[in-house]
């Protein structure tokens, strides 16, 4: 059960006070609308640990008491709270209850990335397994059948299609796509969907495919003969992962690639 399902789970039985971050200037533990839940004897999600979490806490119960319960705080992190982030951190305290719970439903539902992975092997596994603790919605994709393991987190979707290439066309805009199938050919077809859905409708903003870069020279050379330009081949990193990471168990290739995925901006 993820944080928000506890959360509204939890106000069927008491109140709470939901502490949001409104605003934050310099450092600060977390950005922008992370929440933290109050009860009585207990807190659901962080909105970054330390003295201002504590202090918050201390706050928000006080606010329990209280027939109201909101307010608004403006904590400077380091005159007031003796942390060395030297930022500043606004937080709205709110009571919440059992009638809020549909409200809190659309408000707090987190933003997730859509992401196609292709590919159902040692690796793909690796990198399936890492991606669902992250804040992605997960679409994994091959042409063999029972390949995929029998449990699955939540956001993870697998389909099955032959050929491979096909599934390209139906992913949601936005897709970060992994490519690492069983088969070279089949990666090459891959790859030039993704091209030609990013040269059609630019929605793709990362196209990853595992491999050397020998790898990739011979890829390019076969991408060229289908009519893509140089320019739209540098849309495609490989190898995958961010740099400086030599180890290549699957397990370290996986961490590697999801940390680059997270530097991809829409």
């Amino acid at each position: 059960m993820n944080v928000l399902s506890q959360l509204l789970e939890r106000l069927q039985c008491e109140s709470a006070i939901l502490v949001t971050v409104q605003a934050t200037r310099g450092s600060a533990p977390r950005d922008a609308g992370s929440w933290m839940a109050v009860f009585s004897a207990d807190t659901l999600a962080t909105i970054g640990g330390g003295q201002l979490e504590l202090v918050a806490i201390q706050h928000a119960r006080l606010l329990l008491l209280q027939a109201g319960g909101e307010s608004v705080v403006r904590y400077p992190l380091g005159p007031t709270l003796g942390q060395c982030c030297g930022g500043e951190v606004t937080l709205t305290f709110e009571r919440i209850e059992l009638q809020d719970l549909e409200l809190l439903r659309a408000r707090l539902a987190p933003v997730h990335w859509p992401v196609a992975l292709f590919g159902g092997g040692h690796v793909g596994r690796a990198v399936a397994h890492v991606l669902v603790a992250l804040p992605v919605n997960l679409v994994w994709i091959d042409s063999r059948d029972e390949i995929f393991p029998d449990e699955l987190a939540q956001r993870v979707r697998c389909e099955h299609s032959d050929p491979v290439c096909a599934a390209v066309g139906d992913l949601a805009s936005g897709s970060r796509v992994l490519i690492m199938s069983f088969s070279h050919a089949e990666d090459l077809d891959v790859v030039a969907a993704c091209l030609a859905r990013q040269r059609a409708q630019g929605d793709l903003p990362y196209v990853g495919l595992i491999g050397s870069k020998t790898k990739w020279a011979s890829f390019r050379q076969r991408l060229m003969v289908r009519g893509f330009s140089p320019t739209e081949l540098d849309h495609v990193t490989c190898p995958i992962g961010i740099s400086g990471i030599a180890d290549k168990r699957p397990e370290v290739i996986a961490v590697a690639v999801a940390a680059q995925i997270l530097l991809v901006r829409p």
